[in-house]
């Protein structure tokens, strides 16, 4: 069978290999690479993995994606050596919470969030394959909290890439900041933006549409629009839904707390494969753009607000595209122009009968701030389990929206309490405690510019960096 081949979700941009993909990130008609179709799981693959380790089964899962791109055994030395830096032997151990309810703890890496996962597998494909090429790229990132510090962790001190992070200023927590600013690598550099995550994440397409800059200095991304992170973000459903009944082909539920939609478009892409899952909610904080659109089939930008759930605090929520030509029929011109719309007039819809192809797996909540503290105490004081905002918000829409109490229900929980100690403590009275390993992050320097949300500001900023590095 002949390599697996990736396609822009506006089908404008040229077909390319997983490798190719992989360093382009963003597509050149500004769409999303997927795959040109879907591999698939039998049943009895799933039954097969019930005795395998994690890397065991995220090789055999991402395999089909990267045929063509590397070696067998080299590939599986890669996720091997990514999943040896997690702090648990299942990788996402499965803890359960009563009533065929589980939390999958997906926050065990070196940064405590899911974006470990796909990242440390990302920065070695990164490496591996720059060098390979004997090339050198520049990535540049946005991050609403902690896709920077796990794109960092992967790619400090990497001899073949040069780092830029940008956060929206004053909108992250300060646990996250410092995990991102404290890094002393000479590759890394921490870009503060007078903004939103949406006018972080704004700054970055427009540096991407710039093409004469994007070739000049090489650009690459490790945001969820490159399509190696949602692919190993894959497995992760793969292996909860095993250990649940998914070996024996009964099904599972997830609930996905919801920002930019990768994760939840990863979770759409382990069911087409053939992972039998029943059910997804999207868990929404008070900046609910993604419930409203699921919900009334129209997407219209508001304000973004402040919560405490930071991650989520989106209203242009990039991985809905990879969903939407899905459900629009791979039609990439359809796409292009409802994007093209959705940029203009800064809302879309779309027709109820593209909605109802949703409607049987798909439901959507909002969990507002008061509901997501009152979720943290009620968890703590009836188990003595701590979890993070963002983790809360997952856990109320997952009791609010089941469809049925007889399927396991798997609330995806993203990052470690520690990350947020403020709303944590605020409550339930206990403050967590950061582990060994980051102790004393509030005693290292800081090193960061804070610059106004301007294009040619950012643009020159990555310039000046780059040539006096030269």
């Amino acid at each position: 069978m002949s390599p697996l081949r990736y396609v822009s979700t506006r089908g404008a941009a040229p077909e390319l290999g997983f490798a190719d993909v992989l360093l382009a990130g963003l597509a050149r008609d500004g769409g999303l690479y997927v795959p040109s179709e879907w591999p698939a799981l039998t049943v009895g693959d799933l039954a097969r993995f019930a005795s395998m380790s994690y890397a065991e089964v995220a090789t055999e899962v991402m395999w089909p994606f990267v045929d063509g791109a590397f070696d067998r055994d080299t590939f599986a030395g890669l996720v091997a050596d990514s999943y040896a830096t997690f702090d648990s032997p299942d990788v996402v151990p499965l803890t359960d919470l009563g009533d065929g309810v589980w939390l999958a703890e997906l926050f065990h890496g070196p940064t405590l969030a899911f974006k470990d996962i796909a990242l440390q597998l990302v920065g070695r494909l990164f490496d591996h394959e720059l060098t390979r090429r004997g090339e050198r790229v520049t990535v540049v990132g946005a991050t609403s909290g902690d896709t920077g510090s796990a794109a960092i962790e992967a790619l400090r001190d990497r001899a073949c890439v040069d780092v830029f992070i940008l956060h929206p200023a004053g909108r992250v927590s300060e646990v996250q900041r410092r995990q991102m600013t404290t890094v002393d690598a000479p590759n890394v550099h921490n870009v503060a933006v007078e903004g939103t995550f949406d006018d972080c994440q704004d700054l970055v397409k427009a540096l991407f549409a710039d093409e004469a800059f994007r070739d000049r200095r090489h650009l690459s991304a490790v945001n969820s629009i490159n399509w190696a992170r949602v692919m190993a973000q894959i497995v992760y459903y793969v292996t909860s839904a095993v250990r649940l009944g998914a070996a024996d082909g009964d099904p599972v539920a997830f609930s996905v707390p919801t920002g930019n939609f990768g994760n939840v478009f990863a979770g759409y892409g382990a069911q087409r494969m053939g992972t039998p899952i029943s059910q997804f909610v999207v868990a929404s904080n008070r900046n609910d753009i993604l419930t409203r659109f699921l919900t009334s089939g129209t997407m219209t930008i508001g304000e973004v607000h402040p919560t405490l759930s930071p991650s989520m605090d989106i209203q242009v929520s990039s991985n809905l595209e990879r969903l939407l030509f899905e459900v629009y029929g791979r039609d990439g011109s359809a796409i292009a122009e409802l994007m093209a719309g959705f940029r203009a007039e800064g809302t879309v819809s779309v027709d109820a009968g593209r909605l109802d192809l949703l409607a049987e797996h798909w439901a959507a909540r909002r969990v507002d701030d008061e509901g997501t503290a009152a979720t943290i105490a009620e968890l703590q004081a009836t188990s003595g389990m701590l979890i993070d905002p963002h983790t809360a918000v997952g856990l109320a829409a997952a009791l609010d929206a089941r469809a049925d109490p007889s399927v396991p229900m798997i609330v995806l929980s993203t990052a470690h309490p520690a990350k947020f100690p403020d709303a944590v403590e605020a409550a339930t009275g206990v403050r967590p405690p950061l582990p060994p390993h980051l102790a004393d992050l509030f005693d290292r320097p800081e090193r960061y510019q804070v610059v106004a949300n301007d294009l040619a500001v950012v643009r020159g900023l990555i310039e000046s960096t780059l040539d006096a590095a030269d």
